[in-house]
């Protein structure tokens, strides 16, 4: 019986092993792999919920942003994912500016540096 058993499931391992299958396999170029990663980069920043907040402000829906990254080319898509990363996090140098000129401010008052002539330090 154990027997009969192995030899049916022996039997059906070789037809399922001998039997092709349809299968399609290529080699992906790298620039089609990076296309697609940068596609889904670009995706996910548009996908934030304070670039689609921005966006409603311009009176750009979502799903029409969505569609045309997905008409894009790869080539557009690596340029768009570029320009997206080259951009500063924070806006403007204004804020940096007033950061830097806060620190001095506070830094004269506290009496560690003399910059500014209007401050005067705390005793």
């Amino acid at each position: 019986m154990i027997a009969t058993f192995r030899r049916l499931i022996v039997s059906l391992l070789v037809i399922c092993i001998a039997m092709p299958l349809p299968t399609q396999a290529a080699m992906v170029a790298t620039d089609k792999a990076l296309g697609s990663a940068e596609r889904q980069h670009v995706n996910q920043l548009l996908a934030r919920a304070d670039v689609q907040a921005r966006l409603s402000l311009y009176g750009v829906n979502a799903s029409d942003v969505q569609a045309r990254i997905a008409a894009m080319s790869d080539d557009e898509v690596a340029q768009l994912a570029g320009k997206m990363d080259a951009m500063p996090a924070g806006g403007d140098i204004l804020g940096a500016i007033v950061l830097i000129f806060l620190v001095l401010l506070l830094t004269d008052i506290l009496g560690f540096t003399k910059v500014f002539p209007f401050t005067k330090p705390i005793k």
